[in-house]
């Protein structure tokens, strides 16, 4: 693996705050600091956040739960700029100013352009945002600038050439979505290889999806006699030349403690896993998943109130299992005042602001038909 002059940056992998472990609505703060000390005394330092993240929780989750209880000096923290939050150039210094205060920072390690694509690029140029963050860092308030990115390779290579100030690139990259034409996570990858980016891995085991594997890939891992699922996916991630930080969405204290006990000493993938690997993406091609990775950037103003991942994950668990349990919650997820898949009025509010790119009002008629 290069490596990447990033002061502070130790070793390969990052926990991701966007799924904190919660108890009754809230961040459980006595498990996320359990988590966070055992994260940074297994020698890793580099958090991950964004204002969005469990509704403004996760920063001041950090604040609370590693800022106010370790040296600065002795973790990373990124932060993001995310288009729901500003809408003139006026907006981005106050809104960034309000971040630092919810982190309980002077400074942001890296600060990122969140999800970016060819859509929301436009608002960024003609914001000045990109030239603000610029700004902000030549005031030593950020310390890299990046961007995350959801869309085509193209896409990002038209970014990455308009604005080769770009530090580090945050990609979606996983075994799954290698070869996607949706996510492109291979093109993608070779793109910032092209323009000498280093990445950040975001969802290495795909919102769970690599994890809970159908039988035939999962009796295919078991069988190299090793790790867990999650192993193989994020060392996957974790094996590529060009990958500087692979992140992980931990959401308890046992999915913590086993991805240390992988990447505290971290071995790329040998031939036999890789080939193991391939077999289980063939096990995966043969299921009728929707490939949603639970970010719930769909939810956010949707007018019906729709719980969207969920309702897709109660389709994808049914056609696994073809059970009972996939029925009950669905209604669970559909009380309380949350809309039915039938419910959907069309707005499109939901396909314009997911990072898959999939066709969400068509695939919640599939929901409907299915559990209505």
């Amino acid at each position: 693996m290069k490596n990447f002059e990033f002061e502070k940056v130790k070793k390969n992998f990052g926990f991701g705050c966007m799924r904190l472990p919660m108890k009754l609505g809230k961040v459980d703060y006595a498990q996320f600091c359990a988590m966070a000390d055992a994260f940074l005394e297994a020698g890793f330092n580099y958090f991950d956040t964004a204002h969005g993240y469990l509704g403004g929780k996760s920063e001041t989750a950090i604040c609370d739960c590693v800022v106010a209880r370790h040296p600065r000096e002795s973790f990373t923290l990124t932060d993001k700029l995310t288009e729901n939050f500003f809408h003139t150039q006026a907006d981005i210094r106050p809104f960034f100013e309000k971040q630092l205060r919810a982190c309980g920072v002077e400074y942001f390690d890296f600060y990122l352009m969140h999800a970016q694509n060819a859509g929301n690029f436009e608002k960024y140029r003609r914001c000045q945002a990109y030239e603000t963050a610029l700004a902000l860092k030549e005031e030593g308030l950020i310390k890299h600038f990046g961007i995350s990115f959801h869309d085509t390779a193209a896409v990002l290579d038209n970014i990455l050439t308009l604005y080769p100030q770009i530090e580090v690139v945050q990609l979606q990259f996983n075994y799954a979505d290698y070869d996607s034409p949706n996510v492109q996570s291979r093109l993608c990858y070779e793109t910032c290889v092209k323009h000498n980016k280093p990445v950040i891995v975001m969802e290495p085991v795909k919102g769970g999806t690599l994890v809970d594997l159908p039988a035939e890939g999962d009796a295919v891992l078991r069988a190299l006699g090793g790790g867990s699922n999650a192993s193989y996916a994020i060392r996957f991630a974790a094996s590529f030349e060009n990958v500087f930080m692979v992140l992980s969405g931990m959401s308890n204290l046992a999915q913590m403690q086993d991805n240390l006990s992988f990447m505290g000493d971290f071995h790329p993938l040998d031939a036999r896993e890789r080939e193991a690997i391939e077999q289980v993406r063939i096990a995966l091609k043969k299921q009728e998943y929707i490939p949603c990775t639970a970010c719930r950037y769909c939810t956010d103003g949707c007018p019906k109130k729709i719980s969207i991942p969920d309702l897709f994950s109660c389709l994808n668990q049914k056609k696994r299992y073809r059970d009972w349990n996939s029925d009950v919650y669905y209604e669970n997820y559909t009380s309380a005042g949350r809309g039915k898949a039938s419910e959907c009025i069309g707005c499109g509010q939901c396909e314009r602001a997911c990072p898959q790119h999939l066709e969400i009002r068509n695939l919640l008629k599939l929901v409907a038909k299915q559990f209505e």
